[in-house]
């Protein structure tokens, strides 16, 4: 045999089955009990240095003129 043909037969048994196992383990893993804190935390990433409110909405549409 030669080596295209090697190496589709070990993909289309072997390598399947190997990333399979990955993605099982990578679901488990982001939706394991008490993981919710850690996930909580890095959504609100954008939000920890913020030091003023948000802008009034009617006031985004203005021009800044001095």
């Amino acid at each position: 045999m030669d080596t295209y043909s090697v190496m589709r037969q070990f993909a289309d048994s072997w390598g399947m089955l190997g990333i399979f196992a990955v993605f099982i383990f990578v679901v488990f893993w982001a939706f394991r009990p008490g993981s919710r804190k850690v996930h909580d935390d890095i959504a609100n990433i954008p939000f920890r240095n913020e030091d003023k409110p948000a802008a009034d909405p009617a006031d985004v549409n203005k021009e800044a003129r001095s």
